[in-house]
């Protein structure tokens, strides 16, 4: 079995900054991708942010210049640095990895963790 689990979220006001980690753990072999995608209210989820294995990242156009995803390899673990935040920014965040175990691959995602931000 292989699990995701999510911390970090919070309220806070806009402006204000808020890190999200996310930890694997199992019979992992390897991880590929990870990410963030968050879903607010009555919206459908959205990709926010991805790192690849090798380090090369992309971000949703809404939170470039504000977020930073970045990863520890050896602790399996994804990090989102959520800078600026504003009030659009609330959601309930999730963490998605595509993960290879001796028997095969995956894609997992966390329980998330929510984000409110207050104006």
């Amino acid at each position: 079995q292989v699990q995701l689990v999510g911390s970090g979220g919070g309220l806070v006001q806009a402006g204000e900054s808020l890190r999200l980690s996310c930890s694997a753990s199992g019979r992992i072999s390897s991880i590929n991708t990870m990410g963030w995608s968050r879903q607010a209210p009555g919206k459908q989820r959205e990709l926010v942010a991805r790192i690849t294995s090798g380090g090369y990242t992309n971000y949703a156009d809404s939170v470039k210049g504000r977020f930073t995803i970045s990863r520890d390899n050896a602790k399996n673990t994804v990090y989102l640095q959520m800078n600026s935040l504003k009030p659009e920014d609330t959601a309930v965040y999730y963490c998605n990895a595509n993960i290879n175990m001796p028997w095969g691959n995956g894609d997992y995602r966390g329980q998330g963790t929510q984000v409110t931000v207050s104006s």
